[in-house]
């Protein structure tokens, strides 16, 4: 499902943003989200595919669209003045969803526990340094140079590097349909990449 988050993004984009999306562009994408497919339908189901419900198929579904939100409204922030910087818009969305993550946690779970080794606390800090809060200022600054439609053709390389670090440090053997997937994935990437049509 994740893998329809480039095509989602640039029909959000061509609708609120007014993009200009080429057909070339639009192929480019449906391509990307082919290859996703691919990878996953490549991929063993494991515990996670059996106990798949309804519920949380729509949640992600949700979260998908709280994307696309997020990143239109994001990039039109940063274009709307020197005020919101890729950095500074970056600080306010992880403070944002800092605190309210935190009511949200507090107020179904109660306090998380503290009581944490040396090495998870590490693990923690590094999540949120480097999965957080460069990659939430990477990402910015990136959308503040491109198209919202063209930023988001490199969502789908996710699980392109997923797929990599699995064979490389975890022995995965990926099958011909993950292999094929990946092709797409990078083929797109680099035509989107590559193309020098502008949104109007």
């Amino acid at each position: 499902m994740v893998g329809n988050l480039p095509v989602l993004l640039a029909a959000g984009a061509a609708l609120f943003a007014h993009e200009r999306i080429t057909p070339s562009r639009w192929l480019a994408l449906f391509a990307s989200t082919l290859g996703a497919a691919l990878i996953a339908f490549g991929a063993s189901t494991g515990e996670a595919g059996a106990a798949a419900t309804l519920a949380g198929d729509l949640l992600v579904a949700a979260s998908l669209l709280a994307a696309v939100a997020w990143v239109l409204i994001s990039q039109r922030l940063m274009k709307a003045g020197r005020d919101y910087s890729p950095a500074s818009t970056s600080a306010y969305i992880i403070t944002g969803g800092t605190v309210l993550l935190a009511i949200w946690v507090f107020a179904t779970e109660g306090p998380p526990s503290v009581h944490l080794s040396l090495r998870t606390w590490l693990s923690v800090a590094a999540s949120g340094l480097l999965a957080t809060t460069v990659t939430t200022y990477l990402w910015n600054w990136g959308l503040a140079r491109v198209a919202a439609s063209k930023a988001g053709v490199f969502v789908n390389l996710e699980p392109v590097v997923g797929a990599i670090l699995g064979v490389a440090l975890l022995g995965d053997v990926l099958g011909r349909y993950a292999i094929v997937g990946g092709l797409l994935v990078i083929g797109a990437a680099i035509f989107v990449a590559q193309s020098d049509d502008h949104p109007a």
